[in-house]
């Protein structure tokens, strides 16, 4: 199986953003990484993948059977697309791991394949805390603050290199109340998490995988590494789970394309490293996700050919939809993507019309000429780690598929795991937020930290959970909750 690199590497291509109507992009200082012995140009606080997107290199693996082009897609460590060789280390994902001075990186001829000559030092490590949360986007950062103001002795991990979730990408401003960041952008309120969690001296691991869940006499032990390199034992009293969510695929012929991404991973590449993901673009899904990236697109100079939506109506707000039309962007409903073009990345997409059951109408088809293929098509539940851990779950639709069964207070069926946020349930931010305090709360009262102050902040949180839940969007979701808490009940 052989690799060929696009352009001419760290010279003619550099699909950096340098001008952003929001956003200001503080590069790292210049520094060189080699992609098969060329030399590529890059940044500190990059990532790699994202480095050699910026670079025009779109292909990052090969399929194991059929050798077809594999490439960036969620950007945040959840798929496979994007695994490489890193410094003779294999299966690097490389959507996470920031990229060093010297760094070399190799197209896998086969997947598996141990290194030959890699010089790996191994290090052991153990951290002890009264509550550890694993995840740290809006429910973890929140669930992290609210505890260890109460005196909670604190210890957050997170498997990206730099901490936020899904607020660092967010770049339009939040509705609701004051209290929930009303007016305030996405990134702002990851800025205003992260200052209180240096405030409050919370101790965090960037970077940090954890990889299962097991009983420890009385506590929890959790089994971590490191940069691929550092084995952490953590011991605990209690856990909350906060892993977030990750993008949902959908069929079609040529989906895994390079070139074809989620809309997470579109956000992560041009809201947090500043790299424009494609000349012209296509969103599929007219829901929040869809109608908001379409116009981070735009911001990020990406002109946007349509947003397709299978539905016959727009699921988001209108507000959203309200800011394409403006700009001239078309909304069809009733239609979707029915093929994605081109032999080493997209070079271009049909879609078609659909009807009342959903099947294509023949003879509706229409090419559209586009480089970027956006899927916004929904979330599943980060749930694996609660399953490993002896959770039991359920399917709930209307929670987003696979969630562990958990109660009014996010305690699973296990004592002493908690969960907050997507992975309880796919919902917004905000939410997500609110559910963090709850379940931050919630532990402190279990360990006997600052008990009435802690059963204050979970009352009130819950009034501005149930006021953020009044809309008609949650419907849905106070369905799903119903279902869970009535299966905690019964399988407790």
């Amino acid at each position: 199986m052989r690799y060929t690199i696009e352009g001419e590497i760290g010279v003619s291509l550099d699909f950096r953003i340098t001008e952003h109507p929001i956003l200001e992009f503080k590069r790292g200082r210049p520094v060189r990484i080699y992609v098969n012995g060329k030399e590529v140009k890059a940044h500190e606080g990059e990532t790699i993948a994202a480095a050699l997107y910026a670079s025009g290199i779109k292909v990052y693996s090969r399929s194991a059977k059929y050798g077809r082009p594999r490439g960036f897609f969620c950007g945040i460590g959840k798929c496979s697309s994007c695994l490489m060789r890193v410094d003779g280390v294999p299966h690097v994902r490389t959507c996470i791991t920031p990229v060093k001075d010297g760094m070399k990186i190799e197209y896998e001829e086969y997947r598996g394949q141990p290194p030959v000559e890699c010089e790996f030092e191994f290090e052991e490590g153990r951290v002890d805390a009264d509550l550890v949360i694993v995840g740290g986007g809006p429910a973890g950062l929140s669930a992290a603050i609210t505890a260890a103001k109460l005196g909670v002795d604190v210890l957050l991990v997170d498997e990206n290199p730099k901490i936020g979730g899904q607020l660092i990408k967010q770049t339009h401003k939040f509705f609701g109340a004051k209290s929930n960041y009303a007016g305030v952008r996405g990134f702002e309120i990851a800025n205003i998490l992260l200052r209180e969690l240096e405030e409050e001296k919370i101790k965090s691991l960037s970077s940090t995988s954890v990889l299962g869940i097991f009983e420890e006499g009385r506590k929890h032990k959790l089994v971590a590494v490191q940069d691929n390199r550092k084995f952490i034992e953590i011991s605990s009293n209690a856990i909350i789970v906060a892993t977030g969510a990750s993008e949902n695929y959908l069929l079609f012929p040529n989906n895994d394309l390079p070139g074809v991404y989620g809309a997470g991973g579109v956000q992560t590449l041009m809201n947090v490293y500043g790299i424009k993901p494609g000349n012209d673009a296509l969103m599929i899904g007219a829901g929040n996700v869809g109608l908001i990236v379409s116009y981070q697109l735009l911001q990020a100079g990406v002109n946007v050919k349509g947003v397709v939506e299978v539905m016959p109506k727009i699921g988001g707000y209108l507000v959203h939809a309200s800011k394409l039309r403006r700009m001239g962007i078309p909304i069809l409903t009733r239609h979707t993507i029915k093929e994605a073009i081109g032999k080493e990345h997209v070079e271009g997409a049909i879609i078609a019309e659909v009807d009342e059951r959903g099947q294509f109408k023949e003879g509706s088809e229409k090419y559209i000429d586009v480089d970027l293929i956006c899927l916004a098509v929904g979330l599943t539940p980060s749930s694996e780690l609660l399953f490993q851990a002896g959770c039991k779950y359920a399917y709930i639709p209307e929670l987003g598929g696979q969630v562990a069964i958990h109660n009014e207070d996010l305690e699973t069926t296990i004592e002493g795991i908690y969960v907050a946020g997507d992975v309880s349930g796919i919902e917004e931010a905000s939410t997500a937020m609110m559910e963090g305090r709850i379940a931050g709360a919630n532990v402190a009262i279990k360990c006997g930290a600052s008990v009435s102050k802690a059963e204050e902040i979970r009352e009130e949180s819950f009034k501005h959970l149930e006021a953020l839940r009044a809309s008609p969007f949650s419907e849905k979701v106070l369905k799903g909750k119903e279902k869970v808490y009535e299966l905690w009940r019964e399988r407790k």
